[in-house]
């Protein structure tokens, strides 16, 4: 049997303005395209920084004509080259793209912020719709800080370094070498870098679960927006997300 779809009524919009959902271009293409680089820059470096770490694979022969770590270690290398750039775009985009774009900023010393971060985590916790950012609202963008930019700064920092020891120096040496002495040591800074990367999975597991949780409970398109750019809010969710004022 097909579903009856109702046609659209202006008129019954302007009376129940609550009811109607609107449409908002919210994610700029530099912020949805370093989200899915980064995305698939993470995947690649954790599978292959965990063969790195433990290798499983034994291929017969000689051992000069295999070259399994060589090409892993390069694939390895190279995504992290990739998703250097592509998190500096997105950091030049934080300053450079609209409000959206710099939403969730975590304003600690704002009480606004502190307030907006215990409202979130309560409508979670409580499983309502609650109220609603276009953008990152305080929870999501305390999230994003912890698990992606500090994460991402301190697994380039140690990666890097790590990097540098084929060639002390050279520019990543110069750039990066003073990582390894301020962690106490080429082992010690392998660990951190190894025990970093473990943030990124749990980040993901959280990540997941709430946006296809938001996709459901609000019904704003969350999961589409990070192709199309758009979302959808309804009159009284928070549309306007500001950056300084």
């Amino acid at each position: 049997m097909a579903t009856a779809i109702r046609e659209f009524d202006p008129k019954d919009m302007a009376q129940h303005p609550d009811s109607y959902f609107r449409r908002e271009y919210v994610w700029e293409l530099p912020v949805r395209i370093s989200h899915w680089v980064n995305a698939a820059c993470l995947i690649v470096l954790f599978l292959t920084g965990i063969y790195i770490s433990h290798p499983i694979l034994a291929p017969s022969g000689e051992a000069y004509k295999n070259f399994v770590m060589g090409r892993v270690r390069q694939i390895h290398f190279i995504s992290a080259m990739v998703f250097m750039v592509s998190f500096l775009v997105r950091v030049y985009w934080f300053w450079m793209g609209n409000n959206y774009s710099r939403s969730g900023f975590p304003f600690v010393w704002r009480p606004s912020w502190w307030r907006d971060l215990f409202r979130q985590a309560t409508d979670y916790l409580k499983l309502e719709r609650g109220h609603v950012h276009l953008g990152h609202n305080s929870l999501g963008g305390l999230v994003y800080t912890l698990f992606v930019v500090a994460l991402g700064w301190a697994q380039m920092f140690t990666g890097f370094a790590l990097y540098s020891e084929t060639n002390p120096s050279g520019f990543f040496g110069r750039v990066f070498g003073w990582v390894l002495p301020f962690l106490g040591g080429s082992f010690q800074a392998r660990m951190w870098h190894h025990t970093f990367a473990w943030g990124f999975v749990v980040f993901a597991i959280l990540h997941v679960y709430v946006i296809l949780y938001d996709s459901t409970q609000y019904g704003n398109g969350l999961i589409t927006s990070i192709i199309s750019g758009y979302k959808f809010y309804k009159r009284g969710d928070l549309k306007h997300d500001r950056w300084v004022s």
